[in-house]
């Protein structure tokens, strides 16, 4: 079973997710972080800028989840861009160090196997930051996504677009295809850490956690990993049929254990 934490709102989120990042990086100065996109893991970025103030972060390695195929790194909403405005500089992590899946459609036949053997290379992910979809997808991959699934392109579904399209001029101007980090690649990491927040999220999360295991709701794949933690606001936790046992759980946790 995941850890599930359930906090008052998405900045406490942040600060309690920060702060465990924080721990790693004191452990293992080259640290890799698996870079997620979107508005749910900001409050982990804004928090992870104060409580890193005075720590050096220039030796920490990312992964990004995934990219869209057909728009150039420089367009203000590819996830290159997206990682660079919103994590890289601000936490002064060295752009060499954090990669993003390429999306160029003349390089895709080959660059889902290179961007896992840069994964394999730098040892592994070691803290997964994740969002879910409202279809219960992660990264991007939608629900039918095998749990042995790695990087590769993937056919965004209309309903993946229309929830994107606030970050586009138009829904038109949302990329039909991504290439993603596959359910098994996810997997691997090490810790995987799932935020989620608001009633829209409400029912994922429950079906995620508490539901069947199955590739029509991608996100229930957390069920089969060894450390798994799941932090939600009180809206997106109000489906969790085992709510008040979560939150007993996390009151009586033993001191030092972190996430």
């Amino acid at each position: 079973m995941a850890e599930v934490v359930i906090v008052s709102s998405p900045e406490d989120a942040g600060t309690l997710v920060a702060a465990e990042i924080v721990r790693l990086v004191g452990r293992d100065p080259q640290a890799v972080l698996g870079l997620a996109t979107g508005s749910t893991p900001l409050p982990v970025y804004r928090a992870l800028r104060k409580q890193a103030a005075g720590v050096d972060l220039s030796g920490v390695r990312g992964f990004a989840l995934d990219e869209y195929v057909g728009i150039a790194p420089e367009h203000p909403e590819s996830y290159a861009s997206v990682i660079r405005r919103e994590v890289v500089e601000p936490l002064g992590l060295d752009p060499k160090l954090v990669h993003v899946p390429d999306g160029d459609p003349e390089r895709i036949a080959v660059s889902g196997e290179e961007y896992e053997r840069a994964i394999e290379a730098a040892g592994g992910v070691d803290l997964q930051i994740l969002g879910i979809g409202t279809d219960g997808h992660l990264g991007f991959n939608e629900p039918g996504s095998s749990f042995a699934s790695r990087t590769r392109v993937k056919t965004l579904t209309a309903q993946t677009r229309r929830d994107n399209a606030r970050f586009f001029p138009s829904l038109d101007d949302v990329p039909r295809h991504c290439i993603t980090q596959g359910l098994g690649t996810i997997l691997r990491a090490r810790h995987l850490v799932l935020l989620a927040f608001g009633a829209g999220k409400a029912a994922a999360v429950a079906g995620a956690v508490e539901g069947p295991l199955t590739a029509s709701l991608p996100a229930s794949a957390i069920q089969l990993h060894p450390h798994a933690t799941v932090v939600v606001d009180e809206e997106a936790a109000s489906q969790l049929r085992m709510a008040e046992y979560y939150r007993y759980a996390w009151e009586n946790k033993p001191a030092g254990q972190g996430l």
